[in-house]
């Protein structure tokens, strides 16, 4: 597979494009003089006119509706990061109360503490 649009080491053009450009038969059509010719080309030139109305003003048109459901998704994204973000914060406040429960239970139970028995064999020195 090759690509149309890439150019060679050599510099310029190795193989014939597959297709013309609009400005392509445009061009072509001041070389070519027959009737069968300038027919073509004149049918060439209003299909792609045709073609470029049918893009801009399709019946559907289907740019609008995206532009809906994305505005719409949009929306419904920022609800749920919202709603997320309360929970979150919930969740911080509940999670600094428990370290802080557990940093004083900590510190009373080094008061508490009392000196242990050792684990393990007892060895007379």
């Amino acid at each position: 597979m090759r690509l149309q649009i890439e150019t060679s080491t050599k510099g310029g053009r190795r193989y014939l494009p597959y297709a013309f450009t609009e400005q392509g038969v445009a061009m072509l059509s001041g070389l070519l003089n027959s009737d069968i010719a300038i027919e073509m080309n004149i049918a060439i030139m209003r299909t792609f006119t045709a073609m470029r109305q049918l893009i801009i003003q399709s019946p559907d048109n289907k740019t609008v509706e995206l532009k809906s459901e994305i505005k719409e998704l949009k929306a419904y994204i920022e609800d749920v990061f919202t709603d997320y973000n309360d929970i979150n914060e919930d969740t911080c406040m509940q999670i600094d109360l428990i370290n802080q429960s557990l940093a004083e239970l900590h510190t009373d139970n080094k008061i508490i503490s009392k000196p242990r028995k050792k684990i393990g064999f007892i060895t007379e020195e």
